[in-house]
């Protein structure tokens, strides 16, 4: 498969990038002094698998485990930081920083030097031992493939409101199998729940992380599931992808499809497309996601539960955090039927019949019925009614700035 090779010298990271990382790294390394400790490269950028246009950088303050074992490391580069930078303060297991450089986000996250990863104070103590393994398999260009194909077809991320492949996992399946290709047959041929991984290893996992479809056994710490983030719909996605690579191998697959209005508005031509634009939280990008995840599903529920079926929907959230729904473009009709209780409840059907007096109280199959006017027929309508008065939107996003529809 030559076009393979086209692929691959499109998502490599040009020089001009490489160069501009090296610059910004080095900036940092320069300002930061820390008795006892050292900064580095760590993440997609030391294990040489991180894509072209990727503007996010991992970086280790490695601390000497023995002078600082029982210290708050956390604090101690936090301090230091905010001498040279504007930094944001991520919450973990050991607090962490964001500061943001010439369009970079740069992630620094404190660590103990450590020989083994036994000897690990904390889970991200070992994070270079996940370096070394994908650096010793020389697999990278094998892996930004792999990467690149995941991204594509909306199955990379390992965040709570994705759900999808984290970026070590398809640097180890991809070692696993040997290489893209295999690894794509491979995931083609995956059933409803795949296990990856020394079965007694497998079994003495805890059972909160055996939930995920994929057991995927990390070969670095052996009692943790590297896939344990990973769901249901994006485990079966990215099956279907693999199969359809399979079916017609070409270099679009490795195309996302543009999520703008014009795109969507194309694929659905001939609906009722709604979208709102909503203005997310301010917080870490995983709790601000999952929150905005939530906000899509309670304005969708709504919808359905207003008598609104939703054929299609989808959310994005990048520059801007888009949300949109697709009905039929046939209005509702003017009334609907609104059931009560059985007749056999006698006090509830009373009640039912006191309450609705001014109407036409009718049986169904032994059910009490009213027909009723709809107070919105148009799902536009219902949404900016319902965007304007239902208080539990705040606790989800900031907002909605706009709602716009296309017919």
């Amino acid at each position: 498969m030559d076009f393979l090779k086209h692929v691959l010298n499109e998502i490599k990271p040009t020089e001009e990038e490489a160069e501009k990382v090296k610059e910004i790294i080095g900036n940092i390394k320069k300002r930061l002094k820390i008795k006892g400790a050292v900064v580095e490269l760590g993440g997609s950028g030391r294990k040489k698998t991180w894509l072209r246009g990727s503007h996010d950088i991992d970086l280790y303050a490695k601390f000497d485990f023995k002078k600082y074992k029982s210290k708050d490391i956390s604090a101690i580069l936090e301090k230091e930081l905010k001498k040279h930078f504007k930094i944001i303060n991520l919450h973990g297991s050991r607090d962490y920083y964001q500061i943001f450089i010439n369009g970079y986000t740069i992630e620094v996250i404190p660590i103990l030097k450590i020989k083994k990863p036994n000897e690990a104070l904390n889970l991200t103590d070992i994070s270079p031992f996940h370096c070394e393994y994908v650096l010793k398999h020389d697999k990278s260009d094998e892996i930004m493939l792999a990467k690149a194909f995941c991204k594509a077809n909306n199955c990379y991320g390992a965040e709570s409101y994705i759900g999808g492949f984290s970026g070590y996992a398809m640097e180890i399946l991809t070692i696993h199998y040997g290489g893209f290709l295999k690894l794509v047959k491979s995931i083609a041929n995956w059933g409803e729940k795949t296990y990856i991984g020394d079965k007694k290893l497998i079994e003495k996992l805890n059972i909160s992380k055996k939930l995920s479809p994929l057991i995927l056994i990390d070969p670095v710490d052996k009692n943790r599931n590297a896939a344990a983030a990973l769901s249901y719909e994006k485990y079966k996605k990215f099956i279907d992808a693999c199969r359809e690579f399979l079916k017609k191998p070409g270099k679009e697959l490795f195309i996302g499809k543009k999520f703008d209005e014009k795109e969507i508005a194309k694929r659905f031509f001939g609906k009722k497309i709604l979208f709102f634009e909503v203005i997310p939280l301010k917080g870490k990008k995983d709790v601000v996601g999952a929150k905005i995840l939530k906000c899509f599903n309670y304005v969708k529920m709504n919808f359905e539960k207003n008598g609104f079926k939703v054929l299609d929907s989808n959310w994005t959230w990048n520059d801007r955090a888009l949300v949109y729904f697709v009905f039929d473009k046939k209005d509702l009709s003017d009334t609907k039927v609104h059931y009560g209780p059985p007749v056999g409840k006698v006090k509830s059907a009373k009640d039912f019949i006191r309450k609705w007096k001014k109407y036409d109280v009718k049986e169904d199959r032994d059910k009490l019925y009213v027909v009723i006017k709809r107070k919105f027929v148009r799902p536009g309508d219902f949404a900016k009614n319902f965007i304007k008065n239902d208080k539990n939107l705040k606790g989800y996003v900031g907002g909605v700035k706009r709602i716009f529809e296309k017919l």
